[in-house]
């Protein structure tokens, strides 16, 4: 059987006692960190918890050539990753490929960034549109690309008054931060021939699961100069505010206080 084990948010505790039994159980573990990782442990640290030698995937070994996914046919596989594991389609692809090979699978379920922003800054879940992603900007050819998909999903979801959750990019030990999603975000803006991010609200939540983790709201224009320390990082623009998410901003993440006379009754 291959097991899917979310590890949680921060560090090798986050795991569930669920997971953890999985683990110790298992006839191997293997795990992948390129998609999210935990920056308040190592794999070291991870093995001391679990009791297990833990395997490092590449991004080639779980899309292009998953060839140990065959051992879970007659052994269990543990199969770690951050967050929750089915929050990423890349996982939900591995998941189907296992089950066309004939193996069983189980899903073991942790805490995701996708819901603890709602809780660390008090915007309300169902009010979140499409997620994306920023990527770092890229050459071609000696010409410098920032592509420009964020910003259009951005704009959709503003349209159809949704909040956005902007994954920032990572990059083996290369982490966007805050600051630079937000630059990012604002060049995108400027190549479409639009206007206005500069004074929109941005929420930014670094290390989040962390006794340090940061929560700041202020307008974009301002937000990019914060200091939110070292990462992850990731981004929120929300939408036109209800009352009461516009006075969790103000007491949860230092948004100016403006916000609440503009929020909606």
């Amino acid at each position: 059987m291959l097991f899917f084990i979310g590890l949680g948010l921060y560090d090798e505790l986050d795991i569930s006692v669920k997971g953890l039994e999985a683990v110790q159980k298992a006839d191997k573990v293997c795990a992948e960190f390129y998609t999210s990782r935990l920056m308040g442990a190592s794999v070291q640290d991870l093995e001391r918890l679990y009791g297990k030698k833990i395997h490092v995937l590449s991004r080639s070994d779980v899309e292009m050539d998953p060839s140990w996914l065959k051992e879970a046919l007659e052994s269990n596989v543990a199969f770690l990753v951050g967050g929750d594991p089915m929050v990423s389609t890349t996982h939900l692809d591995l998941r189907l490929r296992a089950l066309e090979l004939g193996i069983k699978t189980k899903v073991i379920h942790s805490s995701s960034i996708v819901t603890a922003v709602s809780g660390a800054t008090g915007l309300q879940n169902y009010r979140f549109g499409r997620s994306t992603t920023v990527p770092f900007d890229y050459t071609v050819h000696g010409k410098r690309v920032v592509p420009e998909t964020p910003y259009l999903v951005l704009k959709e979801n503003l349209q159809r008054n949704l909040h956005t959750m902007l994954f920032l990019d990572i990059q083996d030990t290369r982490y966007m931060t805050v600051n630079q999603g937000a630059e990012l975000l604002m060049e995108m803006e400027k190549a479409a021939g639009d206007n206005g991010l500069h004074d929109a609200l941005g929420v930014g939540i670094a290390r989040a699961g962390s006794d340090d983790s940061t929560v700041k709201a202020d307008l974009l224009g301002k937000l990019k100069s914060y200091d939110f320390g070292g990462p992850l990082h990731i981004l929120v623009i929300p939408a036109k505010l209800h009352f009461m998410e516009a006075q969790a901003l103000v007491a949860l993440a230092g948004a100016p206080q403006e916000i609440i006379e503009m929020a909606e009754d």
